[in-house]
């Protein structure tokens, strides 16, 4: 397998030269951008599996880039960022990105997370194993291999790396009330923990990804503790 192919947005010439070595030193291949324009130029070079996108850019914003970029593509993205509150994260959740670092990182947490994310993705996944191929709950079909969800009608609904992540976790324990804290867990959301509010916007980006019209949220809130998927799930 070829490595890896992963474009690092930052303007700051000192903190992208030095990531970008980490990112080579550790099997990763590496573009550079420092600005919009560049980024595009980076993604017209050939596929691309992992965005790394500095919020605080020149011109336009990691934030206006992440929508542009989500409009066109799923493919990952994790933020970096000086800014990292709760409302930098939880925004970084509504936007669709898979992950958010705040500066300054180590290397090594660096590394972790961008395997983490594309782990969620398949471009790490180990051969080898008996694994579910698919998921059914009110109409709905999950496909895990593909990482594909449709909807009762056959269409393809668009999940991020995070929001797949945190449905085959509630697949996994339907109908059974899920702590916030074993939920984070399970599903490996790296966007803050469970005591602030970015578990419960993924949640409630999802909810509304997977809610036919007219009928209830398979997720529900139970009050003080987590969530539960009502639905029944089959597999096949």
């Amino acid at each position: 397998m070829s490595a890896p192919v992963i474009v690092l947005v930052e303007d700051d010439p000192a903190l992208r030269t030095l990531t970008a070595r980490a990112l080579q030193e550790n099997g990763y291949s590496v573009r550079l951008a420092s600005t919009a324009p560049e980024m595009w130029v980076a993604f017209d070079n050939g596929p691309v599996d992992l965005v790394l996108l500095d919020i605080m850019l020149p011109g336009t914003s990691g934030i206006d880039l992440c929508r542009e970029v989500r409009r066109k593509s799923d493919v990952p993205i994790i933020f970096i960022s000086a800014r990292g509150n709760e409302h930098d994260r939880v925004l970084g959740l509504e936007l669709g990105a898979d992950d958010y670092l705040a500066k300054p990182f180590s290397t090594r947490e660096l590394i972790a997370r961008i395997r983490a994310v594309l782990r969620r993705g398949g471009l790490e996944r180990m051969a080898g194993g008996d694994r579910e191929t698919q998921a059914h709950f009110d109409g709905w079909t999950v496909n895990f291999p593909r990482r594909e969800v449709k909807s009762p009608s056959g269409a393809v609904v668009e999940l991020t790396g995070a929001e797949f992540d945190l449905l085959a976790a509630f697949l996994g324990q339907p109908q059974r009330v899920i702590a916030r804290e074993r939920l984070v867990e399970l599903s490996r959301v790296r966007l803050g923990d469970s005591s602030d509010r970015s578990v419960d916007v993924l949640v409630s980006r999802l909810r509304r990804k997977i809610s036919a019209a007219g009928h209830e949220p398979p997720i529900g809130t139970v009050r003080g503790i987590g969530y539960i998927f009502r639905s029944e799930v089959t597999r096949s």
